[in-house]
């Protein structure tokens, strides 16, 4: 028998490599074979899931502190995380943020810096963001580079998990940066503005581009200059080989660390059941915890509901190891 184990991080207790390891280990040792391919959906986890960073860059922190970034630039690709050099992480949370302040100028640093490596291809995974400043930290960086795309430097590819456009991105994604509602107003007139202002420049009503909103309107500024927003999971699924794996597996185990009524859109999750079930591969589903009245369909395990909630944080990979035992007995 043979297992494809590809989950998405487990957020604040594992990061996907180490649960598909465990899960890994686990098969093995009750006699499967097994390929672990460890995912992410274009927010953190997205680096890893290419490979890993191999550079390594001072930048613009997401408040103007100085971070060091870790990328990736191989075989004419750079892989970027903006997590790395823009991430609400970075500055402890969305209690220690200053979401009117915020910046993706570092971001943009890092597009520079692949740009002047002789990227080819960049791609910007841009999930987990502290900033809704529309891009123009980055595009002040990086302007002088377009156009990107069909006879430009690169082809700039950025990976979304989400589809909101640049003029919601405020009032979506504001609060969970620390925005208070007179911010998110604030934060609304802001994006108002330079939608207007990239339209004058460059011929792009981003109200219309569907995941411009992405990294509180990164997504957008940087199609603007000419790249191509793509969904964060098929783009990795694709990099990976996931598809042709699940074709030749004869159960799949996926997982994030919540469930929610979002993990079906986009995500890795739901990207992973559909294609098992394209494949007509059974699919089990581990998870840190369900959120009430999520409707998965596949055998679904969650940690916090079996183990309770203290092992499943302070345990999570003993845990995983014991939920991987009991579906691989109900799959046999």
């Amino acid at each position: 028998m043979h297992l494809v184990v590809a989950p998405d991080k487990f957020r604040g207790t594992a990061t996907a490599a180490e649960v598909a390891d465990r899960i890994r280990t686990t098969a093995t040792a009750l006699g499967w074979t097994c390929t672990a391919i460890p995912l992410a959906d274009g927010g953190e986890g997205t680096l890893d899931a290419f490979g890993g960073g191999n550079r390594s860059s001072a930048v613009t922190g997401p408040l103007g502190e100085r971070v060091d970034a870790a990328w990736r630039f191989a075989g004419g690709t750079a892989v970027i995380e903006m997590a790395t050099a823009s991430g609400l992480a970075l500055v402890g949370g969305h209690a220690y943020n200053d979401p009117m302040a915020a910046t993706s100028r570092g971001t943009g640093e890092l597009i520079w810096q692949a740009a002047r490596a002789g990227a080819r291809r960049i791609v910007v995974a841009v999930g987990g963001s502290a900033c809704t400043d529309g891009g123009l930290g980055a595009i002040e960086v990086i302007e002088g580079l377009a156009p990107f795309g069909t006879g430009g430097n690169a082809h700039l590819v950025v990976a979304v998990d989400v589809w909101t456009t640049f003029d919601r991105a405020a009032e979506v994604y504001g609060p969970q940066k620390g925005a208070t509602p007179e911010q998110v107003g604030q934060l609304k007139d802001r994006l108002d503005s330079l939608k207007r202002l990239y339209e004058q420049s460059y011929a792009v009503d981003l109200s219309q581009v569907q995941g411009s909103g992405a990294a509180g309107g990164l997504a957008g500024a940087l199609a603007a200059l000419g790249g191509e927003i793509v969904g964060g999971f098929d783009l990795v699924s694709a990099e990976s080989g996931l598809p042709d794996a699940i074709a030749g597996a004869d159960l799949v185990i996926t997982g994030e660390g919540r469930l929610d009524h979002t993990s079906l859109q986009g995500k890795v999750v739901g990207g992973v059941l559909a294609l098992a079930s394209a494949a007509s591969v059974p699919c089990a589903v581990i998870a840190g915890q369900v959120d009430a009245g999520v409707e998965v369909p596949a055998r679904v395990v969650s940690l916090v509901d079996t183990y309770g909630y203290k092992c499943s944080w302070e345990e999570t990979l003993a845990c995983t190891d014991d939920a991987t035992r009991r579906v691989i007995s109900l799959s046999v």
